[in-house]
Order: structure tokens, then sequence, then C-alpha cells
């Protein structure tokens, strides 16, 4: 076996890795966890999941950036586990009726967001074409998480601190329009790309 092939499997089981592992496994576990909305805590155990998961998205990139442990897995995985985390909690959201009426929308708009960029980044790689994230995109995301935490607490947060649903539904609105920005940022590369073709 090569040193090559010995150090790449190393970065695989990097603590960078293992914790981006951790955000996609923790997805299965928030998802079944929210079948059972109605159970107070049961909703606290979720949100524990989910911010643990949460807190892990800042530190395996920073990781693996300050012990110069960047991969190939991990920044394949890293945007993979983002977005099955999010989708798979406002799928859940939804079903439980904490995101109704209008501010379906909302979740829709973030769902297409991270489709529509997910189609143009794969398109961009083959132009070897990069995007890199920007401050924008960065707050986009807290908000989402934030958003996001907030429902999952919904009525038993209600408990703690009231209003905890709106002010989950103002921070999804809020982080819907900053996806929307982003998301024309993606766009326009891409198309550019396309009129440059």
């Amino acid at each position: 076996m090569s040193k090559e092939t010995i150090q790449g499997r190393k970065k695989q089981w990097s603590l960078p890795n293992l914790l981006t592992y951790g955000r996609v496994a923790a997805v299965p576990v928030v998802a079944a966890l929210l079948f059972w909305p109605e159970i107070f805590w049961v909703r606290w155990v979720a949100l524990g999941v989910f911010a643990v998961a949460g807190i892990t998205d800042f530190f395996d990139g920073y990781l693996a950036r300050a012990w110069s442990q960047q991969s190939s897995m991990g920044r394949m995985l890293d945007p993979i586990a983002d977005k099955l985390l999010v989708a798979a909690c406002l799928l859940m959201l939804v079903a439980d009726g904490m995101i109704t009426g209008i501010w379906i929308w909302a979740a829709i708009i973030i769902l297409c967001r991270e489709i529509l960029v997910s189609g143009l980044r794969e398109f961009l790689a083959e132009l070897r074409v990069s995007v890199p994230v920007s401050t924008v995109s960065k707050w986009k995301t807290t908000l989402q998480l934030f958003a996001i935490g907030f429902l999952i607490a919904g009525p038993a947060g209600e408990v703690v601190l009231p209003g905890t649903t709106w002010i989950g539904i103002i921070l999804l609105v809020i982080s819907a329009a900053l996806t929307l920005y982003t998301g024309w940022d993606y766009l326009k590369a891409g198309l550019k790309h396309v009129s440059d073709d």
C-alpha cells in the first residue's frame, strides 16, 4: 500500500470528517424524533441533536483548515450533509404543521434553491469553475439553522419563550429572502458560462 493511499485513508477518518459523518447520521435521528411532535421532551431531544449537528457544520470546516486536514471526502460530503439536514427538517416541520399556509413557500424556496445550486455546482465543476461561498450565504445558512431550531422547539419552546414559533417563522422568511439572493448569484455565474459557451 502506497504512502499516499495510507495518508488518504487517515484523512478520511480525521476529526473534521468524523464531525461531517456525524451530521449525516443526525439527519434520520432528528427526522425520526419529529414523528412524535406532540411529546414535548421528544422535541427537546430533537432540538439537541439538531443543535449539535449545526455546531459541527462550523467546526468541521474550521478544524480542517486549521489542521490542514482538508480532504476530497470532506469537500464532497460537507455541503451534502448541510442540505440533507435542512431538507429533512423542513419536510418534517411541514408534515407536523409547524410550517403551514403561506409560510410553506419559504420552505419551498429554500429547497428549490438547494437543488438549483447543487445542479449549478455540478455544471461549473465540469468547467473547472469554482464559486466561493459568500458572506451573505454564510448568514443565510446561520439564519436557516436558527429558524429550524426555533421551529423544532415549537410548542415546547413556547412554554419557555412565548413567541418561539413566530420567531422561527420570521427567521425562516428572512433566510428564504437571502436564499433567493444567493441563489441568483449562483445562477448568474452559471448563465455567464453558458453564454460564453
